[in-house]
This record gives C-alpha cells, structure tokens and sequence, in this order.
C-alpha cells in the first residue's frame, strides 16, 4: 500500500473551501484598510535574523524563528512578522514619503511554535501601520479600523473586546515602586504571561524576574484598578478620540495588556474573544516609534497591529458568522457536451456564454447527459446547457433547470440574457 507524502508539521493545506475563507478575510481586510485611507504594500518572506534581533525579543529570534545560513554563511529567516521589515523599509525612503504613511498588507508568516488549535508554524495575518503622528488620536485610528473589521465580519461588542493599555502609564507606575529600568522589560513580559499561567506560577516566576513582596502586592492591585486610565493624559485624549469615531462600546481599558515585544513603547491593545471559548488574542498592536532608529533610520513615531487568520476564522465559525456564500460554486452554468461531433460547438458556446459575463463549467469530453447532470448537482450548479444535433440546426441551446427538473428550448442569440434572468431568479420560495 502506497504511503501519502504528509505536509511538513504546522503548515496547512488550503483545500477550496479554507482558500474561500482566506480569500475572504483577504477582501474584508482590503475593505476595511481602503476605507480608512490605507494603501497595500509587502515585504520579502526571507530576511536576515539581524532585523529581528534588533528589537523583537529574545524568545521571538531564538526559539520561534526558522533560521538558517544562506550559501554565503548569513543567517536568514522566514518572516515571523512584518513590523521590522516595514519599519526597514520606510527607513530606506524616509526622506521621500509623504506622511502621514499608511500601509497595509496580507500574506504568509511562519513562526516555530508548537501546533495547537488557533496556532500553527505558517500562517497569514493582516498588518496595518501609521507612520508620521505621535498623537493619541493616532493610535485610536487604527483601533477604530481594528473595531470596523470587527463590526463587518458580524462580531457585536458582547462578543468581542478591544483590550487597550499604555506601556508609558505602566512605566510611570513602576518608577513609582523602585523598579530599576533595566529590569522592567522583563516585569512587562511577567504581566503579559499572566493569563497564560496559573496564579501560584505567575507569582513565583515575578519573584524570579527580580520582583519584592511589596512590589508584587502593588503591581497585583495595580493590575486590577481599570479606573488607572484616568492618569494618563494619553489614554483621556486615546477614549475621546474612540467615542468620537463611534468605538466605545468595543474598546475598553485594561491594565493587564502590554504585548510581549520588546519594541512597543506607548499604547498598546489587543481583541479578545469575551463570550466564547477562543482564549487567544485574535489582533494585537500598538505604538513602537523607536524601531525605525533600530533598523537605521532616523527616530519616526509609529503605530500598528497585526491580525493571523486562524484565530479569527475559529471565532466567526463557532459564532456562525462565515458568510453562506462562501460555499457558492465557482461556475453557475454547465454546458454539456452532447457527443464527440458537438464538443467544439460546445466549447465556442461556452466561451460565448463566458465573454456575455456568465461564469460557466464545460464538460470536459463527450459522457453520458446524465453522468454530467450528476456532476454539475455535486458541484451545486443550478442549470445546464444542451447543444445536440437538433440545437445546433435550429440554432438553439436546451436550458435544463437542475433543480425543479423544467427544461425549455430558446434562440443561441438570447441564451445568455435568458441564462442570467433564471440565475436572478430566488431558488427557494
């Protein structure tokens, strides 16, 4: 017995129904960036290590990164995320683009995580970045374009949330405890793994990160006021801003948000599913107007987030809010071939039929009507076309409604307008 060659670990298979999902979400993201202002761009899927290392974080370059040498000894990656080569990329036009920039783009990453629902080692993910405002009002733009994407693909408030902190508010914070700069990226990673681990671990691992009784107490309590907000001047001018573009009841504050990544540097936020059982955030993003500096160019205020597809389709289908009309047929007509002495005049039909704006199936070689019939029900085409020996004299296509059985006879000339007025039709009561 022959053995099938498996996918390599973590990748997917895109049969068509998962590419029409993608493909979806592909569009969804285009709508909602182009409404905001925003044009498409990309980057290249292989890049030098150097780039991550540069601000992404440890963990990110030494445990998730595929990392090997090229022919010529240099270490590359395939790109776990976009940030850093966007950030190189508008450091090597800095002084030629017209800010504010806004860009935008979709495609494939890979990170070596291990496999798990919502998770896997390639995956797509929408990017969308402002470049050129160091405004509070900034970052609230591009959490109103995360809550109009919510809001398109059917997600209600009591659904979902936008979680929103500020990383300076938290920095202010823990100066005030005696917490040594050096020291508070790490704090910041401890507070980010606190929904990820249970309360005794989480304790220990902040006294292993350097932290006090006391500063552990304070830093608990702090992690609990939702009302801390109203200490930033930031985060007041951030949720004006979000009323005024019609987004409160998406977004909230939450102390406990301060995204893993080394190289945020103000507010930050994340959507999270608050109703179902999809614990893992489905975007993240904030403000990083140092990284710019970091990869060579001049010091630029930015802000940004990122969405992978997985988590997010996981949501919509367990709230059944991947669109019906995903699983549409490609094609709507089958034109039939009705012998060997008819296949090309039903090939030059279909094309005719294709140029008139239908999209349209051919039977690929001359079968049995009814194994074709058979075949267009499967794929869940609603009408077939017959061009026999009679058609062809009278100069006439048979029209077969699959689904109630009717057929009728009708000019070539007109198939086409006929065709279309019966798909218009409802195709139930």
């Amino acid at each position: 017995m022959k053995t099938i060659i498996q996918p390599i670990k973590g990748t997917r298979d895109f049969y068509p129904a998962e590419m029409a999902v993608r493909s979806w979400l592909y569009a969804t993201a285009r709508k909602v960036s182009e409404a905001f202002g925003y044009q498409e761009y990309d980057a290249p899927f292989l890049e030098s290590i150097k780039l991550y290392a540069a601000k992404s974080g440890d963990e990110l370059v030494n445990q998730q990164s595929f990392v090997f040498p090229d022919r010529g000894g240099d270490l590359i990656t395939l790109r776990p995320e976009l940030t850093p080569s966007l950030a190189r990329m508008v450091a090597q036009r800095q002084k030629q683009l017209v800010y504010p920039v806004r860009w935008w783009s979709f495609g494939p990453f890979w990170r070596y995580e291990r496999p798990q629902k919502g998770r896997s080692r390639e995956f797509f993910q929408w990017n969308i970045d402002l470049f050129g405002v160091d405004t509070p009002e900034a970052d609230a733009e591009l959490v109103a374009i995360a809550g109009s994407f919510l809001q398109e693909v059917g997600l209600t408030p009591k659904e979902v949330k936008l979680l929103v902190n500020d990383r300076r508010l938290m920095d202010t914070q823990m100066a005030a405890l005696n917490i040594p700069r050096e020291q508070r990226p790490e704090v910041m990673r401890w507070i980010d793994r606190r929904g990820k681990m249970s309360l005794d671990e989480w304790s220990t691992y902040g006294k292993e990160v350097g932290l006090s009784d006391i500063q552990l107490g304070r830093l608990k309590e702090l992690l609990a006021d939702n009302d801390l907000w109203r200490k930033s001047e930031e985060l007041v001018r951030f949720f004006a801003a979000i009323d005024a573009m019609g987004f409160n009841n998406y977004v909230v504050f939450d102390p406990n948000i301060v995204r893993g990544l080394d190289y945020y540097t103000g507010i930050v936020f994340e959507a999270a599913d608050i109703k179902g059982g999809v614990r893992r955030s489905i975007l993240g993003g904030g403000r990083y107007d140092d990284l710019l500096a970091d990869v060579g160019g001049d010091p630029l205020p930015s802000v940004g987030f990122a969405m992978g597809d997985m988590v997010i389709s996981l949501i919509l289908e367990e709230y059944g809010r991947l669109p019906q009309e995903l699983n549409k047929p490609p094609a709507s007509v089958l034109v039939t071939i009705f012998d060997e002495n008819s296949l090309l005049a039903s090939f030059t039909l279909a094309a005719e039929l294709r140029r008139a704006g239908l999209k349209v199936n051919c039977y690929p070689e001359a079968a049995r009507l009814g194994k074709q019939f058979k075949f267009a029900d499967r794929t869940g085409i609603r009408l077939a076309v017959i061009l026999g020996p009679d058609e062809l004299k009278a100069n006439q296509v048979g029209i077969k409604n699959l689904l109630t059985g009717e057929q009728c006879s009708i000019q070539r000339a007109k198939a086409a307008q006929a065709l279309q007025q019966m798909l218009d039709q409802p195709t139930s009561p």
